[in-house]
């Protein structure tokens, strides 16, 4: 199935010397896919021009003259800049020329710019960002990540459901597990929220686990883990600062003495797997779910093969159906 992906080229810290790269890289190995690159004219036709990117069927340019910066109000870039790269690329989603837009840029303006011009699926009240993280079984999809920082429990069922969708989608598992992130296994515990989402959980439909602890994330308990905006960033960034603890630890100790520098040699196939395995570029690509389009948010200092992750991701949550998956499902629980 043939797909085109909006890429906003001026977004993130590192710019069109990155995102047309990783560009170039997935038109390279997805040979149905086509690209629309959106940004300023001048500074895009160069970096193609360096990197041997060709103009043309598979890599159009749609000119916008503005672009949103990384620590700009999402209210201001929203009304205020309607030709910038991000909100051209969401546009091009919209009228139906992409079917789906990637950006590395403001991560507020960018819901907030999705939200307004696509609006949201029948049944769902709040977009959520999902975003997958590599556990001890593979990996495992998380959300919301910071979208929504109050939530009442119907908003959890839904994030419940577009999760399993993505997952179904993505994976390919008809029914993926989901497990409801809490302070105890015992349904018992926790607040008045999660408790209430506990039982509107039991009685979906959805292959609910049951609640599932901070450790489950990385044993990879579930196919699904689902909380509120403000859990998921304090745990997606507490995990973020412990990977970097780890590493930074370990290369200070193999850098300690001749002797820890001969260990790391000896110890380098070991190391290059672990960090493999480890490597956050490998699973960039947060999706925006609960929107009639597709949009994937990828980390602001991606280099080009994590942004080219996200690019991939967008085309896989489009070539199998994830709205129709989400919206199907939605139907569903409507009707019961």
């Amino acid at each position: 199935m043939s797909v085109r992906i909006a890429i906003d080229c001026m977004g993130g810290d590192h710019g069109v010397e990155i995102t047309l790269a990783a560009a170039s890289n997935f038109l390279r190995r997805d040979a149905d896919a086509s690209v629309i690159l959106v940004g300023r004219r001048e500074a895009i036709e160069p970096a193609a021009d360096r990197i041997g990117l060709a103009l043309g069927s598979r890599a159009r340019l749609r000119e916008a003259a503005e672009l949103i910066a990384m620590d700009e109000a999402p209210a201001q870039a929203l009304r205020g800049k309607k030709d910038s790269s991000m909100r051209v690329a969401v546009d091009l989603v919209k009228s139906g020329a992409a079917q789906a837009c990637v950006s590395a840029g403001n991560t507020g303006a960018l819901m907030a710019i999705s939200r307004y011009v696509l609006k949201m699926l029948p049944g769902i009240d709040r977009p959520a960002i999902a975003s997958v993280l590599p556990t001890m079984r593979g990996h495992t999809y998380v959300l919301d990540l910071g979208a929504n920082v109050d939530c009442a429990p119907e908003h959890l069922i839904q994030f419940a459901i577009m999760g399993a969708m993505l997952v179904s989608a993505l994976e390919h598992r008809e029914r993926p597990s989901v497990g409801l992130l809490n302070i105890g296994e015992e349904a018992i515990k926790g607040n008045e929220v999660v408790k209430r989402a506990g039982e509107l959980l039991r009685a979906s439909g959805l292959n609910f686990y049951g609640n599932v602890e901070g450790d489950d994330i990385y044993r990879g308990t579930t196919d699904v883990v689902v909380c509120d905006g403000f859990v998921g960033n304090v745990a997606l960034k507490t995990s973020e600062g412990l990977a970097q603890m780890i590493v930074t630890f370990l290369r200070e100790e193999f850098e300690r003495n001749w002797l820890t520098r001969l260990g790391a040699l000896a110890a380098a196939p070991a190391l290059r797997g672990f960090k493999r395995r480890i490597d956050h570029r490998a699973y960039n690509g947060a999706s925006l779910l609960g929107l009639r389009g597709v949009v994937v948010k990828s980390h602001g200092s991606a280099d080009a093969y994590a942004f080219e992750q996200a690019i991939a991701r967008a085309a896989e949550a489009v070539r199998n159906g994830l709205l129709e998956r989400i919206s199907a499902r939605m139907n569903q629980a409507a009707a019961a």
